[in-house]
Formats: C-alpha cells, sequence, structure tokens
C-alpha cells in the first residue's frame, strides 16, 4: 500500500527534501498536490537512508512544508508512443503543446531506455544525403552514426539544423520510412518558433516529431527532453522499423542544467564545476544511437552544442568528443566572411565515413577526392600564414594556384544558400572541378586512373 505524505521537511530552489520514506526508487515519479487542488509532478534525483530528495517539474512557486501532499507512483517517467506522434509537438516531458489532442497508446515506455548490447549493434553503412557539400563529401553522416555538430554563440547552427531536416534522406530508403525526430533544450521562444514555421513552410512537418523545452520552463524537464526525443526514436526504429534521424540542440544548454542540479544536491564539482558523471550521463544519451541486427530500422543522432568562448577544449565538447564518432565544426572566422555554412574543414572528421562511401555507396572516387581535398585545403592554410609574412606579390606561381584554390573552394564548395540541396553527384563534380585548378602532378592523394577519369582540362 502506497502513503502519502502530508508535509514536506525542507524546500530548497526546485528542490523538495522528505524524509521517514520506505520503497522508493532512484528516478521515480511522484504526485504532488498543492492545496489540496493544484497538481504537479516530480523525480526523485537522490536517495539518503530513509531521505530523498526530489526535483519539481513546474518548479517550487506556491508550496510550503505544510499545504503540499506528496504520493508516490512507483514508476519512473513514461510516455505514450504510437505512430500518430509523427508531426506533433510536445514539451520536455511527453506533453503535446501543439493542441489538447493527447497521443493514446496501450503501451507507455520508460524514458530512460534500455542500454544496447554491443554485440547486437549492427555496423553502421549506408550514408545520409543531407543536400550540403561540406557534409556529404569530406565528413560524410552514415545511417546509425552518432556526430556532433560543435558550435559557438550566434553561429547559424539553428539554421544548419532546419536545412538538415528538411533536406536529409537515406540513399534507398522510400520517404515514407524516414522520419525525424528534433528535441530543443533550453531554447528561446523566438527560435522555437522559427523551428516550427520553418518546418511548416518546407512541408516536413508531417514526418517531424518535436520535443520543446524553452528557455524559461524548468531544468529537470530539460534532462528529460532529449530522453523522450530518444525514446520515441527507439520506438519508431526498432518497433516500427523506420529510418530516424535525431538532432539535439543544444546539449550545452543540457550540460548547464545538469550542472545546476548537482549543484542544487549539493555534489563535489569536477571541471568547471561540472558534475564528475558528466561522461557517462552524455553517454547514457549518445549510445541509445544505432543499428540492431535483425531489426529493419535505425537511429542516427545529430547533437549540436556551442562551444562556451569557441573552446573546443571544454568539458562539453571534449566529452562529446569522446563518446561519438567525429565531429562538424562551425568556424566563427568563415561566419564573419559570410560564408554559409560556416563549417571548418580542417579540424572536423566523420570516422565512420570511410564505410559509407565509394563505388557501392556514392562514387569510386569520393574516397581519394576527399583526401585530396582536405591535403589541399591544408597547404592553403600553410602558404596563407606565409603571405602574410612575405606578401602575395612574393609567392610562388604553384603556391598562388593554391590560393585561388582556397578562396573558390570556400566562395564555391563550402558556401551554398539555405534552400539549396545539392545532389551528390554535383557535389563530386565541383570538387573536381576545383581541384583541377592545381597541376596534375599536385594531386598526390589520388589512384592515376581517377584522375585520367575525373580530371577537369
Amino acid at each position: 500500500m502506497r502513503k502519502e505524505f502530508l508535509s514536506l521537511n525542507k524546500i530548497e530552489g526546485p528542490l523538495i527534501i522528505l524524509s521517514k520514506v520506505e520503497d522508493v526508487a532512484y528516478g521515480e515519479i511522484i504526485d504532488i498536490t498543492v492545496d489540496g487542488k493544484h497538481h504537479r509532478k516530480g523525480k526523485v534525483v537522490k536517495i539518503d537512508n530513509d531521505k530523498i530528495v526530489a526535483q519539481i517539474f513546474e518548479g517550487t512557486t506556491g508550496l510550503s512544508t505544510h499545504n503540499t501532499s506528496i504520493r508516490f507512483t512507483g514508476t519512473p517517467l513514461e510516455i505514450p508512443l504510437s505512430k500518430d506522434i509523427l508531426g506533433r509537438t510536445f514539451n520536455g516531458v511527453g506533453n503535446p503543446i501543439d493542441s489538447d489532442f493527447p497521443i493514446y497508446s496501450n503501451k507507455r515506455y520508460n524514458i530512460n531506455g534500455r542500454p544496447i548490447n554491443p554485440v547486437s549493434r549492427q555496423y553502421p553503412r549506408d550514408y545520409i544525403n543531407t543536400g550540403i557539400s561540406a557534409i556529404d563529401s569530406l565528413m560524410t553522416l552514415i545511417r546509425g552514426q552518432k556526430l556532433p555538430i560543435f558550435s559557438g554563440n550566434g553561429l547559424p547552427h539553428n539554421e544548419l539544423a532546419v536545412q538538415i531536416v528538411k533536406q536529409a534522406k537515406i540513399s534507398g530508403a522510400e520517404d515514407g520510412n524516414f522520419a525525424i525526430v528534433f528535441g530543443a533544450m533550453g531554447v528561446r521562444h523566438d527560435d522555437a518558433d522559427y523551428f516550427i514555421r520553418s518546418f511548416k513552410e518546407s512541408g516536413v512537418l508531417e514526418r517531424v516529431v518535436m520535443y520543446l523545452n524553452l528557455a524559461d520552463d524548468p531544468i529537470i524537464e530539460r534532462i528529460s527532453t532529449p530522453r523522450c526525443a530518444l525514446t520515441a526514436a527507439e520506438y519508431l526504429a526498432f518497433e516500427c522499423g523506420m529510418h530516424i534521424l535525431v538532432i539535439l540542440t543544444d546539449m550545452t544548454s543540457y550540460c548547464e542544467a545538469l550542472r545546476e542540479l548537482s549543484a542544487a544536491r549539493e555534489e563535489v564539482p569536477s571541471r568547471k564545476g561540472y558534475p564528475g558523471y558528466m561522461y557517462s550521463d552524455l553517454a547514457t544519451i549518445y549510445e541509445r544511437a544505432g543499428m540492431l541486427k535483425g531489426t529493419e530500422g535505425s537511429i542516427t543522432l545529430l547533437p549540436i552544442l556551442t562551444m562556451p568562448n569557441d573552446d573546443i577544449t571544454h568539458p562539453i565538447p571534449d566529452l562529446t568528443g569522446y563518446i561519438t564518432e567525429g565531429q562538424i565544426v562551425l568556424s566563427r572566422e568563415l561566419y564573419q566572411s559570410n560564408i554559409y555554412p560556416p563549417i571548418s574543414v580542417l579540424p572536423s572528421l566523420s570516422r565512420l565515413m570511410k564505410d559509407g562511401i565509394g563505388e557501392d555507396y556514392t562514387r569510386e572516387d569520393h574516397g581519394d577526392l576527399a583526401n585530396q581535398i582536405f591535403s589541399s585545403y591544408s597547404r592553403v592554410q600553410d602558404i596563407r600564414s606565409l603571405a602574410q609574412i612575405i606578401g602575395e606579390e612574393d609567392l610562388s606561381e604553384i603556391d598562388k594556384k593554391y590560393m585561388e584554390f582556397g578562396k573558390r573552394f570556400e566562395d564555391e564548395f563550402l558556401s551554398q544558400s539555405m534552400d539549396e540541396n545539392r545532389p551528390i553527384e554535383d557535389t563530386l563534380n565541383l570538387g573536381w572541378k576545383l581541384l583541377s585548378l592545381l597541376p596534375k602532378e599536385e594531386l598526390d592523394r589520388i589512384n592515376p586512373k581517377l584522375i585520367e577519369k575525373f580530371y577537369m582540362k
């Protein structure tokens, strides 16, 4: 028999503390009644012998230690799921916010998910075509991969996320078998409106499931948002056999909420005040992406995070890089040069790219072409540094050709409009066009047979 507690021991910010509690589980949901009529929900976030600490989803405003009753539900946070979630918008705990029409389902799913047995994982292969040249050719997104975007405050990561949602498609997959789960954490109201408006105008909203946590929403809801999104993705992928692309923005807001919650619980801080368990906490999110043997569907994860002070060594991008399979880095310098998307090619990579490109997937020359572009653009950076010292007039003729290649690469290859969807064939042909600015003998990363076939004289 479940007990109802008629008073609290203490209220500290968004937390309540209750003692003399038995048979309570970590993460259990509690029902809170205020003044006998107002209802809220909370979640157990700490257990210390017979004392528990719970975080209130709606905040503790209006609560006192004597006007509040608590009832433990005995279950974790669960959300109902069916294919009716496609085209719908929910808050961070899975409640619909686009209308009063709820999701009816016989099953409810624990948002914490279940660990995937590594032996059951299937190796990612097929590529996802985003229509963005820099990503498709140089850091190809592979179905089942987790590939984060490292951005900075003020950079167009929201616009990039919207463009990927509008354009992304899996090679060979049917349109009705591909959907996108979009989770936004700590976003401003105007950003949330921008996402919804953009998806409606482009006509992709019916295949997008949105979980929105706004900047003024409770932080415990922010902790739950990516887990609700991934739970919906797991249902659509592994029970409905769909291919799901999950986009989470902004993981920095998630980690800030994790730090705030940790400080409220008086835990010992680690680097820059973040909890010592942040690595394992992020892993419980990122590792839910992938493919399972014997199942048709897949989950591809594209988390977006803003690096504080553009510092790629900050704990959030640093720990993310250890868990994920590469990164796409946005450059403030390119953005200030009016280049969109401002993807910094050299620090970006996709560790699974080599297994999802080539003759059977994109085109036979893709791998060698990408290697040569990386090599040539790297040399461009060295020559630009030299030109700042001796001046461009004193550069050798071959160095001047590299300078021209670098400028046209940024202006023609990296740069494209927000509604431009480039096919992979056009992207690869454009790469050859730019490499043809250089003499054949400089293309030392490409098979000579491919040079004879694709080099544009």
